[in-house]
């Protein structure tokens, strides 16, 4: 793994959210993204060299939906940068951990993403983000 590539915190109103992250780190967000797929709409935040990425649920079934029903607001997930995301996944399966969804798939801001089952890594959901390279 090679750095700590975003903090994503779960929010009821990304609206509302990010006013209040433009008062806490002093910057705007970079970007404003939906993925249909996950039922999620995004919000990146920069700050120096770190990045926060806030989620908002658009679909009640979806995960971040269902994590905030259970916990409320707050840090979701840890993810981190890797290389090569499929060398990553079969290391860690050796490893016994269980990625979800099993494969690598698209998520927001220009990944290629898997998680980690919080179950196998004491209660964090980890997000393993590689960048998707242009053809």
């Amino acid at each position: 793994m090679e750095k700590i590539e975003h903090i994503g915190i779960a929010v009821k109103d990304l609206t509302s959210a990010n006013v209040l992250f433009e008062k806490l780190l002093g910057v705007s967000h970079y970007k404003i993204e939906e993925v249909p797929s996950e039922g999620v709409r995004t919000s990146f935040f920069r700050s120096g060299p770190n990045k926060i990425e806030l989620l908002e649920a658009t679909d009640p079934k979806s995960p971040i939906a269902k994590f905030l029903d259970k916990k409320g607001e707050g840090i979701h997930h840890i993810a981190f940068a890797v290389e090569d995301l499929e060398v990553e996944i079969k290391r860690l399966e050796g490893e016994s951990f269980v990625i979800l969804p099993g494969f690598p798939k698209k998520g927001a801001d220009n990944k290629q993403v898997a998680f980690l089952h919080p179950k196998g890594t004491n209660g964090v959901l980890v997000e393993l983000c590689q960048d998707i390279k242009a053809s």
